[in-house]
């Protein structure tokens, strides 16, 4: 497993973390299998939210974590906050009582990261830095970061903050790709020039935020996933064959595609099956050639100009 300094921290984090959306209903021996086989391949980043199983996974992670006697400090884990039924909230107010009740439910003092879930176009800049001030000065919250948002609306937000932006959680797979789709088609009259993600990836690079990719093996918005779909049959040959001769199987080169980016991004898995975790893990260290990289691009049906 490879690890790196996520954002301009000097949390040395694993290059996929296991996001953890779908531990809620799962019994507390399947969630301490989930976790023991995670560490056992590397993986110490662990990402949660309030609205991930209606809190409930962070119940099962946080038993599962107790009961496995992990040191608490050997592993980084994340949560987000601001999705509420029928809106966003950054106000000061819920982003304190979210992180209250999350600790509470993780059975944790602190959390490594605090991530705004999703943005809230009703957000006050100053009053989200009162919030991260408050959480920061009583040690409960040592770093921060956004999800989904484009680099103006970190920029708005950092007008005001006190703190550095580490992370920007962004859906990116080999399926879904408008992050550089746009920078192949500048100034075209093509649908992949239209600039859905307007310069995530370029801001990112240029600001030291780390990119964390979540949703790595599907096709658009939860929509299916691609791995052994008929309906991406090239696409499937191809990572498989890639796989035979780097010795892994194809979810572990659909991971590699994206870690191979130099933007140094995150990977975010959140497969509930101990020997998937296992078999994606051994793409961290992998780095795909140039050809191989843009060959994979092509075969999920994207086209160069």
């Amino acid at each position: 497993m490879k690890y790196f300094k996520l954002g301009k921290s000097n949390l040395e984090v694993s290059n996929i973390g296991l996001g953890c959306m779908r531990m809620a209903g799962k019994s507390l021996d399947e969630a301490k299998e989930i976790v023991k086989m995670s560490i056992d391949s590397g993986i110490n980043f662990f990402d949660h939210a309030d609205i991930y199983g209606k809190g409930e996974s962070e119940v099962i992670f946080g038993q599962a974590v107790k009961s496995l006697d992990i040191d608490r400090d050997s592993i980084i884990v994340q949560s987000k906050c601001g999705i509420r039924d029928g809106m966003f909230d950054f106000s000061k107010e819920h982003i304190i009582s979210s992180v209250h009740e999350s600790l509470k439910r993780l059975q944790m003092d602190y959390l490594d990261v605090l991530v705004l879930h999703r943005p809230d176009t009703l957000f006050d800049p100053l009053e989200v830095n009162e919030a991260f001030k408050q959480l920061h000065s009583e040690g409960i919250v040592r770093n921060f970061g956004v999800s989904n948002q484009n680099p103006y609306q970190i920029e708005l937000l950092k007008t005001e903050l006190e703190f550095p932006i580490l992370t920007n959680q962004v859906q990116f797979s080999i399926r879904h790709t408008p992050m550089i789709d746009a920078g192949f088609n500048v100034n075209m009259k093509t649908d992949a020039a239209v600039g859905y993600a307007m310069g995530i990836l370029e801001h990112a690079r240029m600001n030291g935020i780390t990119l964390q990719a979540w949703s790595p093996f599907y096709s658009g918005h939860f929509e299916e996933i691609f791995l052994d779909n008929p309906k991406f049959e090239a696409l499937n040959e191809l990572l498989t064959n890639i796989g035979v001769k780097y010795g892994v199987a194809k979810d572990a080169i659909a991971v590699s595609w994206i870690l191979t980016h130099p933007a140094q991004m995150q990977v975010l898995i959140g497969s509930m099956t101990p020997r998937r975790i296992e078999s994606i893990a051994k793409g961290s260290g992998i780095v795909l050639t140039r050809s191989e990289w843009y060959e994979i691009y092509r075969a999920a049906g994207n086209i160069l100009p």
